[in-house]
């Protein structure tokens, strides 16, 4: 009896989704609600049994605009001194692009921006 080789109708693969490797940038002003979002993203993602890196916590960007007090220039000189911090995080996750629409539909905290790039 001779080996015959099976054909394609015979083997039939399994039919698996792409994994991704996907990248959420996280950036807001206010870092509690950034760490609910990032907490709320990470739990929901090992929910679905993914893996999951992060929050790596990028370094925050503070933003200085030092100005007069005074209008016209007369006077003492006085100055005012304004803040503006920007604080980062990204998280990491290798999953099927379908996944990541479920796990990013929580609700986001006002003032909270996300990003979403997948690589593959």
């Amino acid at each position: 009896m001779s080996y015959v080789a099976p054909t394609k109708k015979d083997v039939e693969a399994p039919i698996e989704a792409k994994i991704h490797r996907i990248r959420i940038t996280l950036t807001s002003r206010n870092v509690k609600n950034l760490e609910k979002v990032c907490s709320d993203l990470i739990n929901r993602a090992k929910d679905k049994q993914l893996k999951v890196k992060g929050p790596v916590r990028l370094p925050t960007k503070v933003l200085r605009i030092t100005t007069r007090k005074t209008p016209c220039g007369e006077g003492s000189k006085t100055w005012d001194r304004y803040e503006l911090r920007i604080h980062k995080r990204l998280i990491d996750l290798h999953s099927p692009s379908e996944i990541v629409k479920q796990i990013t539909s929580i609700n986001i905290e006002p003032g909270v921006e996300v990003e979403v790039t997948i690589q593959q």
